[in-house]
């Protein structure tokens, strides 16, 4: 049995190596794309090459489709697998199994939801959102808002990262805030200072005091560990500042140190 699941994993990397060689992103391309986006341009040239290569392996395993008239471009699509692969650098590809497609609108869309009223009464209302992620089903984002970001957006908010993050967190089932966490990792601890955070947070709304980040983090669990995802990679120095738990926590998660990229990132 164990020589089965030798062979067969060296056929899966034998099958990832082909996928590579045949289909890597072209260079030119690739540095067009770490030009056009910050978030890029703060990885190391040796966690750039290892993140093109995931990205060309995103691209190889995902179906990513444009709706409502927008075609993508290998540069668009290449954008958000590169962006959405930053995620995972250190954990690997597979985070993302389990589903297939990206769907991409080009403005905000509209999407049905049932609100109860102030007598407990099932309304259907319409909301308007720049992203959405779905258990086992696809990631579907605006192509509108990420340009913005592209240009310069709000401080921290990456909508790529939200989305892509809810699929991690949902690795354990639904998104409550709550990813598999790795071996080495304390459950508690992890527990106790997000919790100790969102709780902050949240009395921070509703006596109308400033936060440090985007208040949408209060809105439940699932949306603060979605949140502090973008904010650990765009702005670490801010997360850091707001809560260096929180941010130690994030770095054992992803395996990534942010921090320590930004003062090359700016020297350049």
């Amino acid at each position: 049995m164990t020589g089965h699941i030798i062979m067969l994993r060296a056929l899966a990397r034998h099958h990832r190596a082909r996928i590579v060689h045949h289909q890597r992103i072209p260079f030119t391309l690739w540095r067009q794309v770490c030009r056009r986006v910050e978030l890029l341009r703060r990885l190391t040239a040796a966690e750039r090459a290892r993140l093109r290569l995931l990205a060309t392996l995103f691209l190889h395993d995902k179906s990513l489709n444009g709706v409502q008239g927008l075609v993508l471009s290998r540069e668009m699509e290449v954008i958000i697998a590169a962006q959405a692969c930053v995620l995972i650098l250190n954990l690997g590809l597979d985070q993302f199994d389990g589903w297939r497609e990206v769907v991409v609108y080009p403005d905000a869309f509209r999407v049905p939801r049932e609100v109860p009223d102030d007598i407990g009464l099932v309304e259907e209302e319409e909301q308007v959102l720049d992203g959405e992620s779905w258990q086992r089903g696809p990631v579907i984002l605006s192509w509108a808002s990420i340009a913005q970001e592209l240009a310069g957006g709000r401080a921290g908010r990456n909508l790529v990262l939200h989305e892509f993050s809810h699929k991690l967190d949902m690795l354990n089932g639904r998104a409550n805030g709550f990813p598999p966490l790795h071996p080495e990792m304390d459950l508690q601890r992890w527990t106790a200072v997000l919790s100790r955070a969102f709780e902050r947070l949240q009395a921070q709304v509703i006596h109308h005091e400033a936060a440090c980040i985007d208040d949408y983090a209060a809105t439940d669990p699932a949306e603060f560990f979605a949140v502090i995802s973008e904010y650990f990679f765009m702005e670490p120095r801010l997360l850091h500042h707001y809560c260096e738990d929180v941010y130690e926590q994030l770095r054992a998660y992803y395996r990534q140190h942010p921090l320590r990229r930004w003062p090359a990132h700016r020297s350049q």
